[in-house]
């Protein structure tokens, strides 16, 4: 992901001027990443490391999802509508 993308993601979806590693955050930058390498995987389907790789970032933002979903319910339901997940 180059760094442009990267810091538009946590601008858009920051809850304070400082916030850069909030569960909101991470769950954005992980959604983008895991589109991009999806698409890599279609081109790519030998490419075994990357699947590896995509399995583990979407268990990640799963756990984060389910973090927001046990504590803070309206911050889940904002940001997955917003990243249409779930």
């Amino acid at each position: 992901m180059h760094q442009e993308v990267k810091k538009k993601i946590i601008h858009e979806y920051k809850t304070s001027s400082n916030d850069t590693g909030s569960p909101v955050v991470q769950i954005a930058i992980l959604t983008q990443r895991i589109k991009d390498l999806s698409a890599h995987l279609k081109l790519h389907p030998k490419d075994n490391d990357s699947k590896r790789g995509l399995i583990k970032m979407v268990a990640d933002r799963r756990r984060l999802l389910k973090y927001l979903r046990d504590n803070k319910q309206e911050v889940y339901e904002n940001i997955s509508g917003k990243l249409s997940l779930a």
